[in-house]
């Protein structure tokens, strides 16, 4: 975990920060977070997933004069990028690189006990998908790869070439909910045994082949959500969530708010399930007659369906389409 230490460098104009900023990720639902995390002078907010600093342009633009920031990021590009664009804050920004799954060791590590926000953007950047030698996506040919701190030992080539058979099938079929996981784990393995398929576009064809032709046709890629569940695995994204929301909640100050942004359901099923188990409190059978488990509410749920972008957000970026907001607040 390193701390990066802003550097002075000349102002960078608003226009071109804004269209840098667009060209590196464009941030969902900035206004809203910004709402809801009720930003304020003096206030501390942790932005878990500080991508290209979008949401926390904003959020250190709101609590001004004094309001801290610490971005906290695993992709060193992410890093660079924010430093970058959240120059003119530099006095009170502080990016960290780490997991937010970490929050808790994160911030008592900067003697920081509390804090009054968190956001968690769970989101791709752009700039990630687009980056061809980072192996995310499935329509520019690299290397497989898709590890987000590049560092990792465990990448998409030896996961594809190593893991059995059924290992894959489960993998895809849980972290991608895809139909024909069993389909597609055969055509892999069996491929393989060929040569080693070593990029992204050979992945892709052979997901592509495998798949019946109805499948083929439909609006989504036929290798998304094989892809998908390839990163996520890779990347444990979603244990992080689940120990990152539950570290988050006990940062908080009272009054405090966890925002998480999802764009798929799993991530999606979490965040819901989490906040209601915090929000109810008691984990006892229904049918006790009386509490035993002791547990008592952490979190109130403010959505209690999850806030989706307006329609002329969507349109001027389609990758909104997918966004869900949920926000709770600690009691």
């Amino acid at each position: 975990m390193t701390l990066i230490v802003s550097v002075p460098i000349c102002r960078i104009s608003e226009y071109k920060k804004a269209y840098e900023m667009a060209v590196f990720h464009i941030p969902v639902m900035q206004g809203e977070v910004v709402q809801f995390l009720q930003c304020r002078p003096g206030g501390i907010y942790v932005d878990g997933t500080v991508g290209g600093g979008g949401h926390a342009y904003e959020i250190l633009k709101n609590s001004a004069p004094d309001g801290l920031l610490i971005g906290i990021d695993m992709d060193d590009d992410a890093l660079h990028e924010s430093e970058r664009q959240l120059i003119d804050f530099k006095e009170r920004t502080f990016l960290v690189r780490g997991n937010f799954a970490e929050i808790d060791h994160i911030l008592k590590s900067m003697n920081i006990s509390k804090v009054d926000g968190i956001i968690l953007d769970l989101g791709m950047s752009s700039h990630q998908i687009e980056t061809a030698e980072r192996g995310f996506s499935f329509t520019l040919d690299a290397p497989l790869d898709m590890r987000i701190n590049r560092s990792g030992s465990l990448n998409a080539y030896d996961l594809v070439n190593s893991f059995t058979e059924k290992e894959l099938e489960n993998i895809i079929k849980n972290c991608g909910e895809e139909m024909m996981a069993g389909r597609i784990a055969r055509a892999i393995s069996a491929r393989r045994k060929i040569s080693p398929i070593r990029t992204t576009a050979e992945l892709a064809g052979i997901i592509t082949k495998t798949l019946p032709s109805k499948f083929r046709k439909r609006r989504i890629h036929p290798a998304t959500k094989t892809f998908q569940a390839l990163r996520i695995y890779i990347n444990k994204e979603l244990l992080n969530l689940h120990q990152g929301i539950n570290c988050g909640i006990d940062m908080l100050h009272t009054s405090g708010r966890l925002l998480v942004i999802s764009f798929h359901s799993l991530e999606d099923r979490i965040v819901k399930n989490d906040f209601r188990s915090w929000d109810k409190g008691c984990i006892c059978p229904p049918d006790f007659p009386m509490c035993t488990c002791q547990r008592k509410p952490k979190l109130k749920v403010l959505t209690k369906r999850p806030v989706t972008p307006a329609e002329d957000e969507i349109l001027s970026n389609p990758r909104a389409r997918s966004a869900r907001l949920r926000v709770a607040e600690k009691v």
